[in-house]
């Protein structure tokens, strides 16, 4: 059907709504109007202005295939309900106000820039499609219509947190979008093209990891605070023996692994840099490595360097990790020098020389014992003093000086190779998160 006047159903009341491949020729007045069952506008084209100000769904609102030819702005509106837009097409700067239980945008089209504004409300913006800087944001504080009043919401009564959550961002091109103050906790990002040019402002929530131990597992297991994407919560979950706090995946959520999750957490990386938010940035470097040394693809001897990597200092951002076995290893030094190390005794040094007959200049000639090993009680306190002198100076890849056995040289060289590096990657790692 074809209404090529303006439509005007202002403050209307509506039990079930069928306006499906309707063409609206003019201006299209829904202001006020209330639909208490589903409203149906798929295929509808809206050749003017749609105008839905202070509109209330009480159902679902279904615009499948809908298309907005002129509208520059849709709503504010409250849909009690889903809002479906999937498939809709807008085809000019365009503004929308949405208060609903859920927006669903798959495969919409938006040929204009476009900013989108909403309250209580999970987006599903999978596979959407946009040329243009599109930004999606929450609005903290009810809609303001036009008249200085403020949007009824009954729709919402008793729910204290308007937060806005993005459920998948699958199959988008992220080079124009912008997220502010949005929850991403539960978004699925695996599969977004040019991720890392995305923006986010303001507070974006990312999930984290279990916390703060779980001790009932065996054997216990502590993890270290980072943000992580739900789809290595889905992966961690499916895992034979995982441990109990990772999010199974919901239906629909699909099956990724390290190989998939890798490219995210590094585009991830990129964009955060990108914002200068380094230690932000740390978090998205912590889960690449974490992927790629779960990944079935690297060699053998590459995954145990990326092991040891973690094991040592956390990819060079767990500073307490390297500091812990930087002492390990210094009491280990310690240990050893004093009961294999430290000689028994100062040897002692002997001049000899021969005095010419005629007189003249003498030649002496010094000579110093051997280290003897040590016999005996070998821990004293004057033996830890030597011990660790020698261990300290090790850390700072300096000679103790100290008179050492033969086993005791060895010791102080391994020391001097390793514990400079532990020190090292604990500077690292502290850099890493306090850097601007």
């Amino acid at each position: 059907m074809n209404l090529s006047g303006e439509t005007h159903f202002e403050s209307a009341v509506f039990e079930d709504a069928s306006f499906e491949s309707m063409i609206f020729g003019g201006n299209a007045h829904f202001e006020s109007a209330t639909f208490q069952g589903d409203a149906h506008f798929e295929s509808a084209t809206f050749q003017g202005d749609a105008h839905f100000e202070s509109a209330t769904f009480q159902g679902d609102a279904h615009f499948e295939s809908a298309t907005f030819e002129k509208a520059d702005r849709f709503g504010p509106v409250v849909c009690a309900g889903r809002m479906v837009l999937s498939g809709a097409t807008f085809g000019g700067p365009v503004t929308l106000w949405l208060a609903a239980r859920r927006l669903e945008c798959r495969r919409t089209r938006w040929a204009a820039t476009a900013e989108i504004r909403l309250r209580y409300t999970t987006v599903d913006f999978a596979h959407a499609v946009f040329e243009y800087p599109l930004t999606i944001a929450a609005e903290p504080a009810p809609f303001v219509l036009d008249d200085g009043s403020e949007l009824t919401e009954t729709a919402f009564t008793g729910a204290s947190d308007p937060a806005v959550r993005v459920a998948s961002l699958r199959g988008v091109d992220a080079a124009h979008l912008v997220l502010a103050d949005i929850d991403l906790s539960t978004c699925l990002f695996t599969g977004t093209v040019h991720l890392d040019q995305i923006r986010l402002d303001g507070d974006c929530a990312f999930d984290t990891t279990p916390s703060p131990a779980r001790w009932w597992h065996w054997p216990p297991v502590r993890f270290t605070k980072r943000r992580v994407l739900a789809e290595e919560h889905h992966w961690r979950a499916g895992q034979p023996g995982a441990v109990r706090g990772w999010n199974t995946a919901v239906l629909g959520a699909g099956r990724v692994g390290p190989l998939h999750l890798a490219p995210a957490y590094r585009a991830l990386r990129k964009a955060f840099e990108d914002g200068k938010h380094e230690p932000g940035a740390a978090d998205f470097y912590y889960g690449e490595m974490e992927m790629r040394r779960h990944a079935d693809d690297i060699p053998r001897g590459e995954r145990w360097l990326l092991t040891a990597y973690w094991a040592l200092s956390g990819y060079g951002l767990r500073a307490s990790r390297a500091l812990a076995w930087l002492g390990a290893a210094m009491l280990l030094t310690i240990g050893l020098l004093m009961a294999f190390g430290i000689a028994e005794n100062t040897p002692s040094q002997t001049a000899t020389g021969t005095v010419p007959p005629g007189g003249g200049n003498v030649t002496f000639e010094i000579d110093k014992d051997d280290p003897q090993n040590p016999s005996g009680n070998r821990f004293t306190g004057e033996r830890f003093e030597k011990a660790l002198n020698a261990t300290l100076n090790s850390v700072v890849f300096r000679s103790s000086g100290q008179d050492l056995t033969t086993t005791g040289t060895y010791i102080e060289m391994t020391s001097r190779l390793t514990e400079p590096v532990l020190l090292g990657l604990a500077v690292l790692a502290i850099r890493n998160r306090v850097k601007r």
